[in-house]
């Protein structure tokens, strides 16, 4: 998630279906002239790419109407009902003839990369190679920067903790570390652009806003120490173990960390859009960039938010946590969704490991969301076996609407609530 933005209110009911599906809001900015002129919605049209199964063209126009009432360029949906993949599309509304998106377009999730590490941290476990009690300061070297001290209760942070957002870094009292590029590499005497390490180190130097284990407080830097952790576990890089034990498995390809320069970008990635621009975190003169585009260092970021997918790839790495893969077994897909050790929160949802848990009538629903500038993401897992990933390449924009995951997420449930028969297509096989 990008900088201040609150999962404070992540328990809010949803009022459709009594589903109880809740996320933060996506925050809006303000507006370039380029930007505005670029986006005209009077030259735009439209174009939709890949398969829906028999039925399923409201999803189409929910989609359509989404991207258009916030003048969103890019989209991508993935709808699968048990197992099977039911809607596989692509969404460009956009003056760019050259602009086409995909089902296989690829995305910057945000946070949906949480469930990633989350998972590879599970399958540690699982494979006897980690423990959820275990401290993090048994596990990784905390050095602060010259002159500070580590908060002594650092040594109460376990794995656990820090998965389900207890480790009591609060964003929303001290603000979030991850984004403090300059202000780390001046502290520690080093240049841009910054590494894991620096960033950990600086982490290292701040005084917990909670006693660990007291208060839910979601934090990227949790989770940056969580893909530090898989690292030193696995004996191999973060990335390079996600890959062979958690994607490789599910036969996810094309799932990659992101980049953070637009001449980087992946092939058959989409471009993202933003009103906003910044300082890069990649030079000392901090040359002014469009916000998606070096304003963050999209690299090191990647256990917390850094990850790229197709909503395909990302509806079929949901798989693992419906059981029945190698990936993870039942016992291990259990732990990644009990209550943590502060319970139900006001509204009687929680976070377990990498996902927001709901207990309704008929089962669970598990979803989550995500926001970078020039991304906003969505997945949902609802308890009658209908999973569905929507990925945006845009954030904010002019009209003033908020990217809120109920904004995105109601028009689906209604949708899916009025499906009568579901198609018994599967285009897994077309989109892999």
């Amino acid at each position: 998630m990008a900088q201040g933005l609150s999962r404070r209110d992540f328990g809010r009911l949803m009022g459709s279906a009594g589903l109880g599906l809740a996320a933060p809001a996506l925050a809006a900015g303000c507006g370039t002239a380029s930007q505005r002129a670029a986006t005209r919605a009077g030259t735009r049209t439209w174009r939709v790419s890949g398969t829906a199964g028999a039925g399923l063209g409201g999803f189409d126009t929910a989609v359509k109407s989404l991207m258009q009432a916030r003048n969103i360029p890019c989209g991508s949906l993935a709808v699968m009902r048990k197992g099977r993949l039911v809607l596989a599309r692509g969404y460009t509304w956009s003056d760019d003839a050259a602009l086409s998106v995909q089902p296989t377009s690829l995305f910057r999730l945000a946070s949906l990369s949480k469930a990633v590490t989350a998972t590879a941290v599970a399958r540690l476990v699982q494979d006897g190679r980690l423990s959820l009690s275990a401290r993090v300061t048994d596990l990784l070297t905390l050095t602060p920067p010259p002159g500070q001290s580590a908060d002594p209760r650092l040594g109460q942070v376990t794995v656990r903790r820090l998965l389900q957002h207890l480790g009591g870094w609060d964003r929303d009292i001290s603000g979030d570390p991850t984004y403090r590029d300059r202000a780390t590499a001046q502290l520690l005497g080093v240049p841009l652009p910054i590494t894991r390490e620096h960033m950990v180190q600086y982490g290292t130097g701040l005084k917990l806003d909670h006693d660990p284990g007291t208060t839910f407080a979601y934090s990227n830097y949790g989770y940056l120490l969580l893909g530090q952790i898989i690292a030193k576990a696995a004996g191999t890089g973060y990335e390079q173990y996600v890959q062979q034990n958690v994607l490789g498995p599910m036969g996810i390809t094309r799932m990659r960390p992101g980049r953070s320069l637009k001449a980087d970008r992946a092939p058959g990635e989409v471009p993202y859009f933003s009103q906003r621009t910044g300082p890069s975190v990649f030079d000392q003169a901090g040359t002014t960039l469009p916000a998606p585009y070096g304003t963050f260092n999209l690299e090191n970021r990647t256990p917390m938010g850094g990850w790229l997918a197709s909503a395909v790839d990302y509806v079929r790495f949901t798989q693992i946590h419906d059981g029945g893969t190698s990936v993870l077994n039942s016992s291990s897909i259990a732990s990644i969704f009990a209550k943590p050790e502060t319970g139900l929160n006001s509204g009687g949802s929680y976070y377990g490991f990498g996902w927001y848990v709901r207990d309704v009538t008929g089962g669970r629903n598990t979803w989550h969301s995500g926001a970078l500038d020039g991304t906003s993401t969505i997945v949902t897992r609802r308890y009658d076996g209908v999973t569905w990933a929507l990925l945006f390449d845009q954030r904010d924009d002019p009209s003033g609407l908020t990217y809120d995951y109920d904004d995105f997420s109601a028009p689906l449930h209604k949708v899916a609530n009025a499906v009568a028969t579901w198609p018994s297509t599967n285009l897994f096989g077309t989109y892999f």
